[in-house]
């Protein structure tokens, strides 16, 4: 009979929980969360970072380790863009799997290697990026041609990695994210412009890939109806690369249309969720995106959702929320308009959108997480200890 089996060792690139929230750090600290609540692996978090490393123990969750070497990440990003070397157990130690979470993952000596690509805006739609994310292509290439298996959170982005960089199908794994759920509203949300009571929210940091500028177009179109005088635009984003694009076209509204748009900046999850909750509709009118949080957010605060059919976006929602295609002022100025008028049809879109977000949980996505691991450990002849 045989004993209980052993779990998988894997040490997770924790880096992106360090500094500004993004993204790929409410991936990491659902993905840790769920991963913590398992039996089958036992996760060990890193940051490649001389100074801020020690800050990872305080945000990570029970049962995650956080013991390591300082990493100097300037020195090991220069020579990982080059080279397989220094291996990135001199720093964490031995373990079964190592997981590069943001698009990265350090070279090992005998560790299997699982990195994770959010996306690839930057080889479809390069005019939307910054130069940080140029060289995330020729990284990726490099770790699947030394046999690395690659994590998306959708469908979609896998299709992407096996058709750009020729990576085996076998060895690119789609996994959700789950939803980070925000806490009940406190009513503590930015007033909304005299004049106005309903509103349509959009969360996403200011950058061209959100595509705020035919958003304003279409909030224009909107409130030009009268029925829609008293509808303001809350747009909930920290500014990014390329915000003054947003900052021209927020300029060339009519100042009757203008003063009802509210830009709140980076907010907290208490203020976000008041933010959400009080909101009409999400929109979310991106021209690409690998996933997608804020319209399963909204779904979950019980508030309908028009989205953009961008990339992974129709996976995520699906029959969940009224989709426009991409660039569509006037499309998308007429869905949030029906979306706003309500009724029996758009109750029932909520419905769907409640029972959609509760199927995307970060227990979920461990799991799948964890089979990704047990494959990997296998392949490299099991564990070392």
């Amino acid at each position: 009979m045989s004993g209980p089996s052993v779990p998988v060792t894997v040490a997770v690139d924790a880096t992106p929980l360090l500094g500004t929230p993004t993204g790929v750090g409410v991936f990491c600290a659902g993905a840790l969360a769920g991963l913590a609540r398992r039996t089958d692996v036992a996760v060990d978090a890193f940051a490649v970072s001389w100074r801020r490393r020690e800050g990872i123990a305080a945000r990570v969750p029970a049962g995650v380790g956080t013991g390591q070497r300082p990493m100097p990440a300037r020195p090991l990003h220069a020579a990982w863009s080059h080279v397989s070397v220094p291996p990135v157990e001199w720093f964490v130690g031995r373990h079964d799997v190592v997981h590069g979470t943001n698009f990265v993952v350090p070279p090992t000596r005998r560790a299997g290697r699982v990195v994770t690509v959010h996306d690839l805006t930057v080889v479809r739609f390069p005019e939307l990026c910054d130069r940080s994310t140029a060289g995330y292509p020729a990284l990726v290439r490099r770790a699947v041609a030394e046999g690395a298996w690659v994590h998306t959170p959708s469908e979609f982005v896998a299709g992407e990695v096996v058709e750009h960089f020729g990576a085996d199908p076998g060895r690119v794994r789609a996994v959700h994210h789950g939803v980070p759920l925000l806490p009940a509203p406190t009513g503590d949300a930015p007033p909304l412009p005299p004049g106005t009571g309903r509103a349509v929210v959009a969360v996403g940091t200011i950058e061209p890939r959100k595509d705020y500028p035919t958003l304003l177009a279409a909030f224009g179109e909107l409130v030009a109806d009268a029925a829609n005088r008293d509808v303001a635009l809350v747009i909930v984003g920290a500014p990014g690369w390329g915000s003054d694009a947003f900052d021209r076209s927020l300029g060339t509204l009519p100042a009757g249309v203008r003063h009802r748009v509210v830009v709140t900046g980076y907010l907290d999850d208490t203020a976000l969720a008041s933010v959400i909750g009080r909101a009409g509709v999400l929109a979310y009118p991106s021209r690409y995106e690998g996933f997608g949080f804020p319209p399963l957010q909204a779904m979950a605060a019980g508030v309908p959702v028009v989205a953009t059919r961008a990339g992974a976006v129709p996976e995520v929602v699906g029959d969940a929320a009224v989709t426009v295609d991409p660039l569509d002022a006037a499309g998308l100025a007429g869905a949030l308009s029906r979306v706003l008028d309500g009724g029996p049809d758009i109750e029932a879109l909520i419905a769907r959108g409640r029972a959609r977000a509760a199927a995307f949980t970060w227990d979920a996505c461990a799991a799948g997480l964890a089979r990704l691991y047990g494959d990997v450990a296998a392949e490299r002849g099991g564990r070392r200890r």
